[in-house]
């Protein structure tokens, strides 16, 4: 261990060490170090190294990211630095499922702000607040790209189609029931938000084929293309550039 990181390990211990005894270092080093390699440069593998600890303790603790800073070999604030920028690392402990409604542009004005007042009322939890049960975390999110099915909720990062207040009371309801709940689009039923993190840090839980992918809207236009004959270029027999073209790069 750097000199640098020892001094960051005395400043960084402002939680109490629980999660992460002995034991389960070791357990996660080996992790690491798998994970580690898949990179040609060791700093590179911090997103998945942040993934890794939150499949432990369900957020990323201070202790979580001295654990990350001390298998890279780099300072503490670094590791800080990239973990409070990005949004799907938690820094507070939260429920077994993160209900997020997309209240972005297309979503909202399809009722994705009406679905995110009901649910708040529904579950009696403000954003980012989690049940008493433990259950369900609720947030509002950005864009996930399903445009074509909004208004879209996700839970654990698996996306449920074309929701409206009614089905979306529901599926937290069942959520918080312990029934079996399926996406729309992908595996066959929901994994927890521990597990979904250690998806994310790189370990197949193998059920990245289940499930419909694609579907509807997001076919559409291969569906067009395929009956009226069109394909993409050839981009070794491309059309020579016009001058103007040619000027703009």
């Amino acid at each position: 261990m750097s000199e640098h990181n020892e001094n960051n390990r005395e400043e960084g211990t402002a939680e109490t060490p629980g999660v992460f005894t002995d034991e389960v270092v070791a357990r996660l080093a080996q992790d690491a170090k798998e994970i580690i390699s898949r990179y040609p440069k060791p700093r590179s593998s911090l997103l998945p190294l942040l993934h890794l600890v939150q499949s432990e303790e369900g957020h990323v603790s201070a202790e979580g990211m001295q654990f990350c800073a001390d298998q890279l070999d780099i300072t503490l604030a670094e590791v800080k630095a990239v973990a409070t920028f990005y949004t799907m690392y938690r820094r507070e402990p939260g429920g077994d499922y993160q209900v997020g409604v997309c209240t972005n542009t297309l979503c909202a004005v399809m009722g994705g702000d009406e679905i995110f007042s009901a649910l708040k009322e529904h579950l009696d939890v403000a954003n980012a607040e989690t049940t008493g049960d433990g259950k369900v975390t609720l947030e509002h999110v950005e864009c996930n790209a399903a445009c074509d099915f909004a208004p879209v909720v996700m839970v654990n990062w698996e996306f449920f189609d074309n929701q409206t207040p009614a089905t979306a009371k529901q599926l937290v309801d069942d959520l918080r029931l312990g029934k079996d709940v399926a996406p729309t689009r992908g595996p066959a039923s929901l994994c927890t938000w521990k597990q979904a993190s250690r998806v994310l840090a790189g370990f197949d839980d193998g059920r990245a084929g289940e499930g419909v992918q694609a579907a509807g809207p997001s076919l559409a236009g291969l569906k067009l293309a395929q009956q009226r004959g069109w394909q993409a270029p050839d981009p070794n027999n491309l059309p020579a550039p016009t001058q103007g073209e040619e000027g703009a790069k």
